[in-house]
């Protein structure tokens, strides 16, 4: 038995739109078994999603070995559905390394990488799904420059996922086609300076840049009502550091260890719909254990 294991990821971490992500523990995890005459692919992801080769793993392997012999797979994931955690990615990424796996492509992640970054549009989950940690990257088109982004090792990930998904197709419907020069500028130097702060270790700097946003979070707060309120509530205990993951609609406030169950609580006496994780990144990224034997093909 092969297994592949992503993290979900969250994205833009505020300013950092559509190239900054983060990998946390949250995981999908692919299990492939024995040949099969047909693909047969055992989940527990509700009556939509298909059990055959119509699944979207089995359909991302094909795109990279069309020949590839039917197995009998069974999928876990603990990464919701249309929430913005990466739920798309993690999925494309097992059915690549499966693809890699079984018809000995011999593919880098690097390689992984631009594969994956051509079909999602822009790296931001993919590159730290597949690298753990944070990671900033670019896609220019034809290569993806990539680099890895230092995170304060004492600070959680206090994650609400409200009850409601948000299509990613609406959340990019909601962004404006354009946005003013001065605007522009502004938004790249906050992005910029949150990476310098955070390659600094300075999150006293950093935590009030992942809330001035001025890419993307504006033009979406209409369609996740519970992103003001969050922010809200840890504002009142004096925690900074609150955004919109993805395109949303769940929100992440970056919030030191000793403070992360403090708020916690507070999110929960506020009674939002929805569940409250802690989390902390995943510095490994996507691993494949073969025989009881963790390592990378790579």
């Amino acid at each position: 038995m092969i297994t592949i294991r992503v993290p979900a990821t969250s994205a833009n971490l505020g300013p950092g739109f559509d190239s900054m992500g983060v990998a946390l523990q949250l995981y999908l995890t692919l299990e492939i078994h024995e040949k099969t005459a047909t693909w047969v692919v055992d989940h527990d992801s509700g009556a939509a999603i298909p059990h055959d080769d119509t699944h979207f793993i089995v359909q991302a392997a094909l795109q990279l070995a069309p020949d590839l012999s039917p197995h009998r797979l069974v999928v876990r994931s603990d990464i919701p559905l249309a929430r913005g955690l990466g739920s798309s990615s993690s999925a494309l990424l097992a059915g690549y390394a499966m693809a890699n796996e079984l018809a000995n492509l011999a593919l880098s992640r690097d390689e992984l990488l631009a594969l994956a970054t051509r079909i999602e549009g822009h790296p931001d989950n993919v590159a730290p799904a597949l690298f753990g940690g944070a990671v900033v990257a670019y896609y220019d088109g034809k290569h993806v420059f990539h680099a890895p982004l230092r995170l304060p090792k004492t600070h959680h990930f206090i994650t609400y996922i409200p009850n409601t998904q948000l299509l990613t197709a609406a959340a990019r419907a909601a962004l404006p086609e354009q946005l003013p020069f001065k605007t522009s500028v502004a938004a790249s130097a906050i992005s910029n300076t949150l990476i310098a702060a955070l390659q600094s270790d300075d999150f006293e700097t950093a935590k009030y840049l992942i809330e001035a946003d001025q890419f993307h979070e504006t033009a979406r707060q209409h369609l996740v009502p519970h992103l003001k309120q969050v922010r809200t509530i840890a504002h009142e205990l004096g925690l900074i550091g609150t955004y919109l993951s993805g395109a949303g609609p769940t929100i992440i406030s970056v919030v030191p260890k000793q403070a992360a169950h403090h708020l916690q609580q507070a999110l929960a006496t506020a009674k939002l719909p929805g569940k409250i994780l802690d989390l902390v990144p995943d510095n490994t990224g996507l691993t494949i254990e073969k025989e009881d034997r963790i390592y990378e093909s790579f």
